[in-house]
């Protein structure tokens, strides 16, 4: 039996990625946590207000300007909590990352800053009335309003299904660490992808002088593309374009 479900994302290149989803669970351990980390920065807050009033207390007109000060920033720390950390840890917070999980776009990409304010935004209405949970338990791909109108998915971290296995080998993993420091891996489409993992598809299958050619052609395009220097990251051009593969689904998965 299934009790996680599985979605599939196809890119407008027809990269096609299949992802399992958070499910109820999983999200809601990550809400607690969050929530109990948000509470404790508004607990902060409070104590510093506190002092303010206190220091404050003979300023005409301090008080309703503190009142006012402190809504707003408790609003901000709720709303800005999601957006800073999913926005700079690429889809997660503190309680997703404990729960293992992330958000995503829903062709496959990272979710950005726009995605994390509208999903932080309406996080409000999804939490009247249970709003959020009866549309995660009976909607198919498990979406809050917020992911709704963000384009978004909730999947589980590192669930990437592949629908055809791709030799790689060992040290490209190493290889593909050290292309991600870079910070040039992002100019990379899935376009581009798409074209690689074909290509490692079909590697078992080329003759010597097509797997030399090909080879050549797209280890030159990558570093066009990434603006790699020729004598960045030399070695065998088969290896290196693994390591690319593997940074593609890195960007693409997280």
């Amino acid at each position: 039996m299934q009790f996680l479900k599985q979605t599939k994302s196809r890119t407008p290149e027809s990269v096609e990625l299949a992802f399992t989803l958070a499910g109820v669970g999983n999200r809601t351990v990550a809400l607690v946590v969050d929530y109990l980390l948000w509470m404790l920065v508004l607990i902060i807050s409070l104590v510093i207000f506190a002092f303010l009033y206190n220091s404050l207390s003979g300023v005409p007109g301090a008080k309703n300007w503190l009142i006012a000060l402190q809504i707003l920033l408790a609003f901000a720390i709720y709303v800005g909590y999601f957006v800073f950390f999913e926005t700079l840890w690429r889809g997660q917070t503190p309680g997703k990352r404990y729960a293992k999980i992330r958000v995503i776009r829903e062709d496959g990409r990272n979710a950005g800053l726009t995605q994390a304010i509208v999903r932080s935004l309406l996080r409000v209405i999804d939490e009247l009335f249970f709003i959020g949970l009866l549309l995660i338990l009976f909607t198919k791909q498990e979406k809050r309003l917020g992911d709704w109108v963000a384009g978004t998915l909730v999947i589980q971290e590192g669930q990437v299904v592949s629908p055809k296995a791709i030799d790689i080998q060992p040290e490209a993993q190493a290889v593909a660490t050290q292309l991600l420091a870079t910070g040039k891996m992002g100019s990379l489409t899935p376009d581009d992808f798409a074209s690689i993992r074909r290509y490692l598809q079909r590697y078992p299958f080329l003759s010597p002088d097509a797997k030399y050619t090909v080879n050549k052609t797209l280890d030159r395009q990558i570093r066009e593309i990434t603006h790699l220097e020729s004598t960045e990251f030399r070695m065998d051009n088969h290896l290196f374009i693994q390591a690319v593969y593997l940074v593609c689904l890195e960007q693409f998965r997280k």
